[in-house]
């Protein structure tokens, strides 16, 4: 079958149909196995790509910056000091100066209404590299690398996600694994479950899908028969140091050691982190976080995170190519 996704943002994979999902995932491999072979063919040359970030950013960056090089493309890296965008100049007005300028904008920051004025006034695709509702990117990635691992047909393929479960992280990759027809677990503590609206949107997706989509607080009950396990951090920079005892506190019992592997009761059970992780005391964080609460890694013990069972970087990696796929579909000839 084929798709058209010319001019389309990807703001959330809400906006976007299982197949749709699929046909990036496929395009990513495609140029994925074109790269590694040296046969990949340029289909963005003269294409210029803004790349608006108020947060400082490793993989999102540089998989806009490598995946747009590929391509032919070129782009123009707005810092958090690099425009007026929400200090001198709003950002509707921001939108349709650019929009003149650039074929497409890549926007990481807070807030998600900045993301959607973007998309609204700028007339050209935009594409949300994180806000804090939700990561499209991320999850496309995710979703590629669970599907070099199980296969390219992910349906009824088991994944639980541990952790803050209501986080922008752990919700994309929900909305994608149940629009690919996954056993999508979310499993955390119920403070920080996803609101109604979103819980209502994953159950219904499902269904249609003929996935299943499950919340628990039981570690137990969400790792069972699990193929693919997920965390991210449990504390983000920039946020009150005051409420980080408690939220380590009750996030404890979600922590991935060896032995909450094992719950999976799986052998070819695979551990996946969106990145950085603190895994060990070899960052500041990390250090600080390891000492203060007496850890051996945070979100996850450094055993697991080195062990056979962690495809971290396979993650890493297919967010260039998942991102190019984003790119190619949207603005290539």
């Amino acid at each position: 079958m084929s798709f058209n996704l010319h001019g389309r943002s990807l703001l959330t994979l809400a906006d976007f149909k299982g197949a749709e999902i699929a046909h990036l995932l496929n395009l990513a491999a495609d140029l994925k196995a074109a790269k590694a072979a040296g046969t990949e063919l340029p289909r963005l040359q003269g294409r210029e790509i803004a790349l608006i970030f108020e947060k400082d950013s490793t993989r999102t960056r540089a998989g806009f910056e490598v995946a747009a090089f590929d391509q032919g493309a070129h782009v123009t890296y707005l810092g958090p000091t690099g425009s007026h965008m929400g200090k001198k100049e709003s950002v509707k007005d921001t939108a349709r100066v650019l929009g003149r300028l650039y074929d497409g904008i890549e926007f990481r920051g807070h807030d998600h209404a900045t993301v959607e004025t973007l998309a609204e006034w700028s007339g050209v695709p935009v594409y949300n590299g994180l806000t804090y509702r939700f990561h499209p990117t991320q999850a496309l990635a995710d979703l590629l690398t669970m599907g070099e691992v199980a296969g390219h047909d992910l349906r009824g393929v088991a994944a639980c996600f541990l952790g803050d479960v209501g986080n922008n992280v752990a919700v994309s990759l929900a909305i994608g694994a149940v629009r690919m027809g996954m056993d999508m677990r979310l499993c955390g503590p119920r403070a920080l479950w996803p609101d109604d609206a979103i819980r209502a949107a994953l159950t219904a997706d499902a269904r249609a899908s003929g996935g299943s989509f499950r919340l628990t607080d039981d570690p137990t009950e969400g790792m069972v028969g699990a193929r693919f396990v997920h965390t991210d951090v449990w504390v983000s920079m920039g946020e009150d140091e005051s409420l980080w005892p408690a939220r380590v506190e009750s996030l404890r019992p979600y922590r991935v050691d060896l032995d909450m592997m094992r719950r999976t009761g799986r052998d070819d059970a695979r551990f996946m982190h969106c990145l950085p992780a603190f895994h060990d005391d070899q960052t500041e964080i990390g250090a600080r976080l390891c000492a203060q609460f007496g850890l051996d890694g945070i979100e996850v013990s450094d055993e697991v995170f080195e062990s056979p069972w962690s495809i971290v970087f396979d993650q890493a990696e297919n967010r260039v190519h998942t991102i190019k796929a984003v790119l190619v579909a949207t603005l290539g000839g």
